[in-house]
């Protein structure tokens, strides 16, 4: 039975520019399904958040580079909460799949893996 589940993702960049931004966005999801070993095409859609400090560019800008124009993507900026992580872009992949929420795993990558343990379903 294929269900829909949601995977969460995170990583940083050290500048506020949009080449940082792609790259660590492109970096950040390709990292995602390779660990999920998914296919675009299992990929419904795709919420991007990105930090305040955080506006040269559209994370979703990376997915389309990546071909991915046929899943629906939004960009939003995060809550602006007191000594949260700066720089940092968010992602929720919401996936069609036969596998089971607890096989799922969320990847955080650079400074964002303190957010989180390694396939950790809790929220952020």
């Amino acid at each position: 039975m294929t269900n829909c589940w949601g995977i969460r993702g995170a990583t940083t960049v050290d500048d506020d520019n949009g080449e940082s931004i792609l790259e660590a966005t492109r970096e950040l999801l390709e990292a995602i399904m390779d660990a999920n070993q998914l296919d675009k095409s299992q990929v419904a859609a795709i919420w991007f958040t990105t930090t305040s400090d955080l506006k040269a560019e559209f994370p979703a800008l990376a997915a389309r580079k990546m071909g991915w124009d046929k899943v629906a993507l939004l960009c939003a900026h995060e809550m602006n909460v007191p000594n949260s992580l700066p720089k940092c872009i968010r992602v929720l992949l919401l996936v069609n799949t036969n596998k089971a929420a607890e096989d799922l795993k969320f990847v955080y990558l650079r400074e964002a893996r303190g957010l989180r343990d390694h396939g950790s379903h809790d929220e952020e």
